[in-house]
């Protein structure tokens, strides 16, 4: 089994790109195949080495990684199309050889004027055929060269996603497959590769349906046994339109940026068009195990952020607090604080940078301040001091003990006095559990947070 994810370097890797190469990664893990990974760089006028690298950076970020392409190499090199030049040439001349391609000179003054007459007499515009039968010399200036479509019959396959699909040669038209520089059309670049490396299964998504009809014709020009075809549906906004940037992050890379776990966003994308029974929650490993195209949808998935968030969230808590730590930047004791309420991983980071890391908060919630470092708090505030210094060494759940007694010793719930400790030790009255998070501050610094906060207070 050999797969493939041939991304051209025009832009970021999106949802959708990404759920591609998942797909093919855990098929060729399942099988124990190969994942390539190729680089269709044939549009010189957008792609971009800052795409290359943040598409191969999605990849690494996701786990995905490839067995031969960019910086792995493998016994099909060079995994860049713009390098491999010289073998489309090579297969363009083989197949005008053998009569089943030609080169045409016909220039766009030329066409544009059959297409306008097309136009005019209201039909489609299809190429007739002009220079079918010239046998143009190669270096004949300006020529490209187009493949020879068959005029009759019709192209049946059976789509792993879509079942059987066919479609009527006289639809299809003597396409170019190499341009006049020499650099393949996308049909025809993408099957000699597939030749040249081996590849068994395509799987990509669905708007490259109308694509494989022209590619398995080319297939058998070559002599190349078919490969399985799956195309999978789009990705649609909540809207039901097609998912785009107006719809929120749609690149991997701005996901990792907001602080989602690269599993989460896995279980997520490959749940968005496959499904296990009821199962929501998978690790990669019961994916590798479980994955199987007969449950591959043949509709649309909807894009949901919330349900995205929801399963990150679900994520954090079942990821241990040691494996967090280093991704988070703090410490394991304090990602375990964080852990039931954080929905992503910057509000640990934002959390620890807020009320962890300085010597005093860095900043204060003005409304938490004013309704809770009141004259009227100040002596509780004091007494809560004292306890914490009295009480520190023996733990979380001693200062609680304390706090308690003396909140009923008052008359008060423990809210009255522990949030007034909260807002001066950590700057609001929204933090993880106090005593917790006064043991992690530390005996001095706590202490250090009341004194300002008590003159705060004046």
């Amino acid at each position: 089994m050999r797969v493939r994810f041939a991304p051209s370097p025009t832009g970021f890797l999106h949802i959708g790109g990404a759920r591609t190469a998942l797909f093919n990664w855990l098929w060729a893990r399942q099988q124990k195949g190969t994942f390539v990974l190729r680089i269709e760089d044939t549009d010189q006028s957008r792609s971009t080495q800052v795409s290359e690298q943040a598409i191969l950076d999605s990849m690494k970020w996701l786990g995905l990684d490839w067995d031969e392409g960019p910086g792995v190499g493998g016994p099909h090199e060079p995994y860049f199309q713009m390098k491999r030049l010289a073998t489309y040439d090579r297969y363009a001349e083989q197949l005008i050889s053998e009569r089943k391609a030609y080169r045409c000179n016909c220039t766009k003054a030329d066409l544009d004027v059959l297409r306008s007459q097309a136009q005019k007499e209201k039909r489609g515009f299809k190429y007739p055929g002009t220079c079918r039968e010239k046998n143009l010399p190669r270096g004949t200036p300006g020529a490209v060269v187009r493949f020879r479509m068959p005029e009759e019959g019709a192209t049946s396959f059976k789509d792993l996603v879509k079942g059987e699909i066919t479609t009527q040669h006289k639809e299809l038209q003597d396409e170019v497959i190499l341009r006049s520089d020499s650099v393949p059309l996308y049909n025809f670049g993408a099957v000699v590769d597939d030749i040249e490396m081996r590849i068994t299964m395509v799987a990509r998504g669905d708007d490259h349906v109308v694509n494989t009809p022209r590619q398995i014709l080319m297939y058998q020009a070559l002599s190349y046994p078919l490969p399985v075809f799956a195309h999978l549906p789009m990705i649609l906004g909540a809207d039901k339109q097609r998912l785009s940037k107006r719809h929120g992050a749609v690149s991997v890379l701005q996901y990792r940026d907001e602080g989602y776990l690269p599993g989460a966003l896995i279980n997520y994308l490959v749940r968005l068009g496959w499904s296990h029974g009821d199962e929501e929650i998978f690790t990669i490993d019961d994916l590798i195990k479980k994955f199987d195209w007969a449950h591959v949808g043949a509709t649309a998935g909807v894009f949901n952020p919330q349900k995205l968030e929801w399963l990150n969230q679900q994520w954090i808590k079942s990821t241990p607090a040691e494996d967090l730590g280093p991704q988070t930047g703090t410490p394991a004791a304090f990602v375990k604080l964080m852990q039931e309420r954080a929905k992503n991983l910057n509000e640990i980071r934002d959390a620890w940078a807020a009320y962890m890391a300085g010597e005093l908060p860095a900043v204060y919630d003005e409304k938490a301040v004013a309704k809770q470092l009141t004259a009227e708090n100040k002596p509780l505030l004091a007494e809560a001091r004292n306890l914490i210094g009295e009480h520190f060494a023996a733990g979380p759940a001693a200062m609680e003990h304390a706090f308690r007694a003396l909140a009923e010793s008052r008359g008060l719930g423990l809210g009255k006095l522990a949030q007034p400790v909260r807002v001066a030790v950590t700057g609001t009255t929204v933090s993880p559990p106090l005593f917790e998070t006064i043991v992690l501050l530390g005996k001095d610094r706590t202490l250090r947070r009341i004194d300002a906060a008590l003159e705060k207070i004046g």
